[in-house]
């Protein structure tokens, strides 16, 4: 069944959502599920640059994290081949991200977790995050993310197609992306 699937695609699958919505475990297990290449694109930034997305933040700041992000992401979306992409939470709101995605892809998803869910989960993980390491409880984790994705909310809906899931059912997220493939492919 995938194998119809994958002779009809001829375009990457770009996962993108806030930061810790399951981008890059979805991507990974979407990709084994396909049998195709996968990349996560802070790990292509760090591999790069030979330096942490952290440490880049921390010594160059954002401006900079995002001028190097938005190289890599040239590099990598211009290549031909089919692939899974998770983006960094970010990476569709600055500069022209979002179109150059477009260009490229019709397979865009916007993973949307619960706030609830995600917030529990970011505060557990906040040191390893640059722009939530300074949020001090639970309830401020959720109102920093809630006001950050107003922000960020008009480059997400600009995905073709969305999911809404329990983080705690990645399977079910792959479930719905396979079914947007086999919608888009027959």
């Amino acid at each position: 069944m995938h194998q119809d699937i994958l002779k009809k695609i001829n375009q990457p699958l770009v996962l993108m959502g806030y930061m810790g919505s399951g981008k890059t475990s979805i991507g990974k297990k979407i990709s084994k599920i396909l049998n195709i290449n996968f990349f996560d694109l802070d790990e292509l930034i760090e591999k790069n640059y030979d330096r942490s997305v952290k440490n880049i933040f921390n010594d160059f700041g954002e401006i900079e994290f995002r001028k190097k992000e938005r190289a890599v992401l040239q590099k990598i979306i211009s290549k031909k081949k089919l692939y899974v992409l998770s983006l960094g939470g970010g990476t569709p709101c600055y500069f022209d991200n979002i179109e150059l995605i477009s260009k490229k892809t019709d397979l865009t998803i916007f993973l949307k977790p619960k706030i609830e869910q995600l917030s529990k989960k970011l505060f557990k993980k906040k040191s390893k995050r640059p722009i939530i390491k300074d949020v001090k409880t639970e309830k401020k984790m959720i109102e920093f993310i809630s006001k950050h994705m107003l922000e960020r909310i008009h480059y997400y809906n600009m995905a073709k197609h969305h999911i809404c899931y329990d983080l705690n059912d990645k399977m079910d997220a792959c479930n719905k992306i396979i079914k947007i493939l086999n919608k888009n492919c027959f």
